[in-house]
């Protein structure tokens, strides 16, 4: 049996391997394991992709966006919202900066944050709101901003799925500060942990750079209390081979994402949805089958696609909510609800084939009947 991965990392090595090789060969001559030459080249080259002046390689994604929540304030006695459709480590991360988490809805067909939720959210003690670019497209942080307008309100972004989407032209942390996670199956992963904050401040970098430097910018400097969480020189050197060829993979995402819109017309799932103003950058092809309102035949189906040899999965089976880490929250949020027993991700990666995609469409044709 031909089997078909979610994701195949495999194939994305076989496209940087020399390339990889050589600059672990430099990584160790210089023995620059942390920081050094090459995670400086690489946060000037992916501020330089994202379109803002600053990044800060950190250890990874959820490291990431605590130490955003923390350089915006969204400490102790705060309150941060975020969406209850978001994989753990969102709420995870404002729980670890010391902020309240407030949940809310997302919306029905993109299963992005609800904004107009998220505004109505905001109480004196909020002091940041967390839109989940989401399966590789931006939320409407525009909508935010200007409801924030004249409130002392960060919108912090979580830009763990979208490197190189855009929304009106321009990509997260463009209009003000974004945090991403480099994990192995993401766009751009690296080969392990790693994260990244991206920013547009000055003042924001450099504190998002000493709280993860363990409080300060030089030897037994400690201006603040701070983490160990620091990019090192191997995964630079994996993520600037990568990002040389994102653009064009993600460009092959888009391709085949719109073969599976073809492909999957007429059968009984819902396609998903491109917010107007996107450019999706597609981590995920996250399809819906309609159901009871349990699981029961999303997982059947999944099941039936495992048997076939197609690597389907699902992300995420739970809202936040109905975890239990976060259960005492408690709330209703109906859209989430409704959607994550139904949803379920397809193969989808820069070097799956059309033959590929075709298999994947007739084996879920008859995992649905």
């Amino acid at each position: 049996m031909t089997r078909i991965p979610l994701v195949d990392l495999a194939a994305a090595h076989a496209e940087v391997a020399e390339e990889v090789e050589a600059g672990f060969k430099r990584v160790l001559a210089e023995t620059a394991f942390v920081g050094g030459a090459e995670v400086a080249a690489f946060e000037q080259e992916y501020a330089a992709f994202s379109g803002v002046p600053f990044c800060v390689g950190v250890a990874n994604g959820t490291d990431a966006l605590e130490l955003a929540l923390r350089a915006v304030g969204a400490g102790p006695g705060a309150e941060v919202i975020l969406p209850a459709n978001t994989f753990i480590a969102t709420a995870e991360a404002v729980a670890r900066a010391g902020a309240r988490v407030v949940l809310v809805d997302c919306e029905p067909g993109t299963y992005l944050m609800d904004t107009e939720a998220a505004l109505a959210a905001v109480t004196p003690a909020t002091r940041a709101i967390v839109p989940v670019h989401l399966y590789g497209q931006m939320a409407p942080i525009e909508r935010l901003r200007s409801g924030l307008r004249g409130r002392d309100v960060a919108v912090v972004e979580d830009a763990a799925q979208c490197q190189g989407a855009t929304r009106h032209g321009s990509g997260a942390g463009s209009g003000g500060i974004a945090a991403t996670s480099f994990y192995p199956g993401k766009n751009l992963g690296a080969y392990g942990d790693a994260g990244a904050v991206v920013t547009t401040s000055p003042e924001l970098a450099t504190t998002v750079r000493t709280l993860g430097s363990h409080g300060g910018l030089t030897k037994y400097t400690h201006d603040l209390i701070g983490m160990n969480s620091r990019l090192d020189g191997v995964q630079a050197v994996v993520l600037r081979a990568k990002l040389a060829r994102l653009a064009g993979w993600n460009e092959r995402r888009r391709a085949a994402a719109a073969r599976y819109d073809e492909l999957l017309a007429g059968l009984d799932v819902v396609l998903p949805q491109t917010l107007d103003g996107n450019e999706h950058v597609w981590h995920i092809y996250c399809v819906r089958i309609p159901g009871d309102g349990t699981p029961a035949r999303r997982d059947e189906v999944l099941a039936r696609l495992h048997a076939a040899g197609v690597g389907a999965a699902v992300h995420y089976p739970v809202p936040v909510h109905r975890t239990g880490a976060f259960a005492a929250l408690g709330g209703s949020f109906p859209t989430a609800e409704a959607a994550a027993p139904e949803l379920l991700s397809l193969p989808i990666y820069p070097q799956i084939t059309a033959a590929q995609q075709e298999a994947v469409a007739a084996a879920l044709a008859v995992a649905l009947r």
